[in-house]
């Protein structure tokens, strides 16, 4: 039980247990109770002395406490005295107006500086202004001005926005040209320091120093202006010329009242629409059009003529904060060497049409001279054919005809010097028809082996006379080519191995590369330069120049060039002197083996029996030696012949006699008139279809194609014995099948 409440001071506390304690001494002393009671109110005030004295020391102790504490505040209070008088002066011996408000946005102390240049506000700087009071009477101060921000209110909501951020600083006009900058910063209670700095004399010498760089950048502006070969003006956005250097005035002929700042958009305008030749589709009117929008619109150039001689180029564009600037330069000189560069470019261009038009018709009358050429020698060769069969013919019968060995002997060599002048006829003609295209290639399925087979058998004699070993390498492949040209193409690189082959061997081989196949021909050679590589495939080119006719006039490699290019089998040689050469040709691989024994290379086979005796053969030859050789030979081998020289003369005789011959042999050229072809289609129209043979040398793709078309074949010049005996003993045999049947 507390006979005094805690929450009360020690005086009080002390005052109340006095009182309790001489009440109860009263009522022990006044009462009439037994001495038991008596006694027992004597040990409760025992009791409650000792609880006062308890009471009293402790109270004794929290006054000294008290004291203490007292003389603490006391000191604290002079220290914290002491402490805002020292930041009184100290804020207040900045040179800077200082003010810091609370996180309630109200002042809490401010130097003397603060608002010094407003002198109607420093009145109300005192602790607990409200921030937007403050700003409320700067706005309306008349010492402010305000610029662009009109209203007081305008300026007052531009800095209550200021306020808003952690930080600000910016600069305060006042009137009479006079600034000052604020510096706005959080506290991290909330509050808000704001500092005043004078940056009036600052700002003055900024302004003197940018003036004078302005000027000095004026300056500069001018004189690179005056510097620069165009003619340069300037307009501000009024339109009026801010700026323009001597080049323009010289330019132009700008008159003295039209120069400095007496130029404007419009007069510059009128000046060059009355001096100057705008270009068709542009005028003074268009530009100034521009002028007006020029800050919506594209940079424009072009070009004007002043007077009669001079071309000035010119070039506008909108810069902003400055203006139009617009350009004139002289390219007078350019247009100039540009005229005179197209007259020169028209002078060149007609003289290379000229030079065109002659190289043209030289071109025509090289491929006139070819192409005469060409037939001069289909012709000549043609012509050759005639006597060359004719003569082979009758060396050929004289040999069957005669035993001595003497004439026998002198026929052999005969026939080989014909062979040999055969052989030139037919690489001239194989020329002239690869030079005008004219060779029709039989692409056809080609077992390698047997063309393999009949080159070693023909060359192996000729390698082995010099001593030299000749090595063909079997092959399985079957490829696609043309087999005559095929062999022909071989024959020619094995000849020229082994011609130019003094010592070692003569190696022919395949090579499989993917799906084609590389033949190649090998020799141990002289071999040859790269100078000479370079001409060995030229008509007559013979790199041994003595060697005689015998030995070739040097159109092998030429044949071999034409034919490759024609069949699509590239060709290469590889070559160093004294170490040998090698040339290969690539050609298509087939996948599968053909046996066709038709399409197969043979060698050429031993004439076979005559078996056509009573066959009548129409003979039809314009030349005498080649018909009477060719009768000779027929009629030798049993048959009849009926001879003609001419279109007519078959028809007249077939007519007249009622001849009705079992083959006919018609010469392709006839001379004037009709061809043998003429001859084939009267006799069989007359007189129904025959076995015919087309004995021509005209080796062309037409020709060939047109018998195909028309179920004949050919008989080329010179005539091959083997196959005419061939064509005999088959009409023989069919003419004995049907007399059987």
């Amino acid at each position: 039980m507390e006979f005094v409440d805690p929450k009360d001071t020690v005086e009080r506390q002390n005052q109340k247990l006095s009182r309790i304690v001489e009440s109860l001494i009263r009522r022990v002393e006044q009462a009439s109770a037994p001495s038991e009671l008596a006694y027992a109110q004597f040990e409760r005030a025992a009791y409650l002395e000792s609880q006062m004295l308890q009471q009293t020391r402790a109270l004794e102790r929290t006054l000294d406490q008290l004291s203490a504490s007292k003389e603490q505040l006391g000191v604290a209070n002079v220290a914290a005295r002491t402490a805002r008088a020292h930041l009184s002066e100290a804020i207040e011996a900045i040179s800077e107006g200082f003010a810091l408000f609370g996180p309630d946005d109200r002042l809490i102390l401010a130097n003397s500086r603060f608002s010094a240049n407003l002198k109607d506000v420093v009145p109300h700087i005192r602790p607990g202004l409200a921030f937007r009071r403050y700003l409320e009477l700067v706005s309306k101060s008349e010492f402010l001005d305000l610029g662009h921000r009109r209203s007081p209110s305008d300026w007052m909501n531009w800095r209550l926005a200021l306020h808003d951020s952690q930080a600000a600083n910016f600069n305060v006009t006042l009137m009479g040209e006079r600034y000052f900058q604020t510096s706005s910063q959080r506290t991290a209670s909330g509050g808000t320091v704001i500092m005043h700095s004078d940056v009036t004399d600052l700002i003055r010498v900024e302004r003197q120093e940018r003036d004078a760089l302005m000027d000095r950048q004026a300056m500069l502006l001018q004189a690179t202006l005056d510097h620069l070969d165009q003619g340069v003006c300037i307009f501000g956005d009024d339109g009026d010329a801010i700026g323009q250097n001597r080049r323009l005035i010289e330019l132009l002929h700008l008159p003295p009242q039209l120069s400095g700042t007496r130029l404007s958009t419009s007069v510059m305008i009128d000046h060059l629409g009355r001096t100057m030749t705008f270009p068709i589709g542009f005028s003074a009117l268009d530009l100034g059009q521009w002028m007006r929008n020029a800050d919506r619109q594209a940079p424009i150039a072009f070009e004007v003529k002043q007077g009669g001689h001079t071309f000035l180029k010119i070039f506008a564009r909108y810069i902003p904060s400055w203006g139009v600037v617009m350009s004139f330069t002289d390219v007078t000189a350019e247009r100039l060497a540009n005229n005179a560069l197209r007259d020169l470019n028209e002078q060149l261009e007609r003289r290379v049409e000229d030079r065109t038009r002659a190289l043209g018709e030289a071109l025509r009358d090289a491929e006139r001279a070819t192409a005469s050429k060409s037939r001069f020698v289909a012709a000549a060769s043609h012509d050759l054919m005639q006597p060359l069969s004719s003569a082979k013919l009758f060396m050929s019968s004289i040999a069957d005809s005669s035993d001595d060995e003497t004439i026998l002997k002198v026929i052999g060599k005969a026939e080989t010097s014909l062979a040999h002048l055969e052989h030139i006829i037919e690489a001239l003609m194989d020329i002239s028809k690869l030079d005008a295209d004219k060779v029709v290639m039989d692409r056809r399925p080609i077992p390698l082996e047997n063309v393999f087979g009949i080159l070693r058998d023909q060359f192996a004699p000729q390698a082995a006379a010099k001593g030299l070993g000749l090595s063909v390498v079997p092959s399985s492949l079957l490829v696609e080519s043309d087999p005559g040209y095929l062999r022909r193409i071989l024959e020619n690189l094995i000849s020229n191995a082994v011609r130019y082959t003094d010592a070692g061997r003569v190696v022919v081989g395949v090579r499989r590369r993917g799906n084609s196949a590389r033949i190649e021909v090998w020799d141990t050679g002289r071999g040859m330069t790269e100078d000479e590589k370079r001409v060995i495939f030229e008509e007559f080119r013979k790199l041994d120049p003595g060697s005689g006719p015998a030995q070739g006039l040097g159109l092998g490699l030429a044949i071999v060039d034409r034919a490759c290019a024609s069949l699509d089998h590239p060709l290469n040689v590889r070559s160093a002197p004294g170490v040998g050469s090698c040339f290969s040709f690539s050609v298509p691989i087939l996948d599968a083996y053909w046996n066709a024994e038709r399409n197969l290379i043979a060698e050429t086979p031993e004439l076979a029996e005559p078996n056509c005796e009573g066959v009548i053969v129409l003979l039809v030859e314009n030349d005498r030696q080649l018909r009477r050789a060719l009768s000779m030979h027929i009629e030798g081998w049993g048959g009849l012949v009926v001879p003609a020289e001419s279109a007519e003369d078959a028809i007249n005789l077939m007519n007249e006699a009622g001849i009705q011959p079992d083959a006919l042999l018609l010469d392709y050229h006839l001379g004037e008139g009709p061809t043998g072809l003429d001859v084939y289609h009267r006799i069989a129209r007359n007189h129904g279809p025959c076995a015919c043979r087309i004995v021509t040398a005209d080796r062309s793709r037409n020709l060939h194609r047109y018998c195909t078309d028309n179920g004949l074949e050919i008989l080329n010049k010179p005539i091959d014995r083997t196959k005419l005996l061939d064509f005999l003993n088959e009409v023989s045999a069919a003419k004995r099948l049907r007399e059987a049947g």
